[in-house]
């Protein structure tokens, strides 16, 4: 009975103790201390809430600082060290709210500027302490550092503002495949820059979309027509089907930035029993190989009766197209 008064004696003291220390860290042991700040940006942003227009907005940007003012006190007073750096823990916090607070918004908190400038301000608050002397407030003076403390100055910084640089180039590459999704399909195996950790998508999709969506406009223009309609049409294939596929890419890629990459040609064969003509969706972007890469549908244009093209005026024409399209890596044919 004894031992267990004493440890529910000892809990108790646990709990008072732990509330003792909650109560040093968040009571103020002077005015003039980092647990105001706080107190001040959070009583701040409660009064912006009741307010509207401007004033919302400059109580809010008030309490911003007196947040910034508060951590950047806190955490430089007993500072926590980066591992294998002198750049303090408090110091990646304040920078963090500083990016926030600066490119943030009310929708995104996490935009991509406050992700990419955060390692730079991070470094510029912990040079900061380094360009001044004395305890804070009136005491504090202003100082040039020491020539070593200058040489780590200046590699914290450097470093930082290229570990930004790389952020930004991630950015930029992840923007690039939203506004260009054919290039998830080039192979990145050469890139020093670039490493895929998605599966890669086989073959670009527009494409052969742009195929699918000119092929049936084909079939109306030149199917059953009388075959000297056909032939005239075909003598000007670089116009009509140009124009198809302006129309074609413009109402299917109409928000995709690869409307201006991508452009549709024919190739017309003479054979036996006809035309074939070769429907080209070519990609006139970036690209792995040299060379590039295009899509392929074919049609065979025949006349309704072969054996009287020649003497039947009423003969007209039949076009059979290839079901599914052909991806081909390589330079498109060249025009006969």
């Amino acid at each position: 009975m004894d031992s267990l008064f004493k440890d529910v004696i000892g809990i108790f003291k646990f709990i008072q103790g732990l509330f003792a220390g909650v109560q040093k860290l968040f009571t103020p042991p002077k005015a003039y201390s980092w647990q105001t700040f706080i107190y001040l940006s959070l009583f701040s942003w409660g009064i912006s809430y009741f307010a509207v227009g401007y004033i919302k907005d400059t109580i809010a940007f008030c309490g911003w600082l007196f947040l910034l003012a508060g951590t950047a006190w806190y955490t430089t007073d007993d500072p926590l060290r980066f591992p294998g750096t002198f750049m303090p823990i408090g110091a990646i916090i304040t920078g963090f709210l500083v990016s926030v607070f600066a490119f943030g918004h009310q929708e995104n908190v996490l935009t991509s500027n406050t992700i990419v400038i955060w390692p730079t301000i991070a470094a510029i608050v912990t040079a900061i302490p380094n360009f001044f002397e004395g305890t804070g407030g009136t005491s504090a003076k202003a100082k040039l550092p020491k020539l070593q403390d200058r040489q780590k100055v200046v590699v914290l910084l450097a470093w930082c503002m290229l570990i930004s640089c790389w952020i930004q180039f991630y950015f930029v590459i992840d923007k690039w495949l939203k506004e260009y999704p054919s290039l998830r399909a080039d192979n990145f195996e050469k890139s020093a820059f670039v490493i895929r950790l998605e599966p890669p998508t086989p073959k670009p999709k527009n494409g052969d979309l742009i195929l699918n969506k000119i092929q049936p406009l084909v079939n109306q223009q030149i199917g059953n027509r009388p075959w000297s309609e056909v032939e005239k049409w075909l003598l000007e294939a670089d116009q009509q089907l140009g124009n198809l596929g302006r129309r074609t890419i413009e109402s299917n890629l109409n928000k995709s930035k690869e409307k201006l990459l991508w452009r549709v040609e024919p190739r017309v064969v003479n054979i036996k029993s006809g035309y074939r003509l070769d429907i080209l969706t070519i990609w006139g972007g970036p690209s792995a190989d040299a060379q590039g890469y295009y899509w392929r549908k074919s049609c065979l244009i025949q006349p309704s009766n072969p054996s009287q093209q020649t003497e039947n005026k009423t003969t007209v024409a039949k076009v059979a197209c290839d079901r599914t399209s052909t991806f081909i890596v390589g330079s498109p044919p060249a025009q006969q």
